[in-house]
């Protein structure tokens, strides 16, 4: 017999496809950590603004309390009566919280000399040569 026979025989073969998908993304995970882990945190963070590094802490508590999820899936406890659930919503509160400031520093901000210059210009100004009080022609001139 050959190894794959005997894994086979150990679980369903229709959760082979799931378990394979599954071992796939805890190696990305796993080159990921390595990646983090391979340069100190004080050298990284000095590299970033703050809120690069807000980001950073989030997405890292967060990582970490997933995958504390994943473990207690795995020993049969359910997630959603621990509080790791709580935690994971307090997280996704500051994260949301730094979205929005995100947002607004990306958000378009109004050059009010601009804006004054433009509606300025797009006035009508009296013209003294001809007597007519705006830039259209009137409506109709009188014949003499």
């Amino acid at each position: 017999m050959s190894e794959d026979d005997n894994i086979s025989e150990e679980y369903p073969t229709e959760i082979h496809d799931y378990l394979t998908a599954f071992e796939k993304s805890l190696g990305s995970v796993d080159e990921m950590l390595k990646t983090m882990m391979s340069v100190s945190r004080s050298e990284l963070l000095q590299k970033l603004d703050p809120l690069e590094q807000a980001k950073l802490d989030l997405v890292s508590v967060y990582t970490l309390n997933s995958m504390f999820w994943v473990y207690l899936t795995t020993q049969g406890i359910n997630p959603k009566e621990h509080p790791v659930k709580q935690e994971l919503e307090r997280i996704r509160t500051y994260m949301n919280k730094v979205k929005e400031i995100t947002d607004k520093k990306k958000a378009s901000r109004l050059d009010k000399g601009a804006a004054s210059r433009f509606v300025k210009n797009a006035l009508w100004e009296p013209n003294a040569e001809n007597g007519h009080s705006s830039k259209t022609p009137g409506k109709g001139k009188k014949r003499q």
